[in-house]
C-alpha cells in the first residue's frame, strides 16, 4: 500500500523528510539556501520546521518509533 492511503506511514514519511532536510541544511546550508522556491523549497521549508520545532519532531520521532515497535 502507498503512503499516501495510509495515514501513519504518511507522518513517518513527513517526520524522515523533516528530519533529513534539517541534517542536510546542518551539513552543507547553502545546498538547501539556494533552493528557497520551486519543487526542492519544500526541503528548505522542512529544513526550516526542524530547526524551529526541534524538541517536537524528536518527540514525533520517538513516538513513531514507539508505533512502529508496538
Amino acid at each position: 500500500m502507498s503512503a499516501i492511503f495510509n495515514f501513519q506511514s504518511l507522518l513517518i514519511v513527513l517526520v524522515l523528510i523533516i528530519c533529513t532536510a534539517t541534517y542536510a541544511h546542518g551539513l552543507v546550508p547553502s545546498l538547501i539556501d539556494r533552493n528557497k522556491s520551486g519543487p526542492l523549497g519544500v526541503l528548505w521549508k522542512a529544513a526550516r520546521i526542524g530547526e524551529r520545532l526541534s524538541p517536537y519532531v524528536s518527540l514525533c520521532c520517538i513516538a513513531m518509533a514507539i508505533s512502529m515497535l508496538m
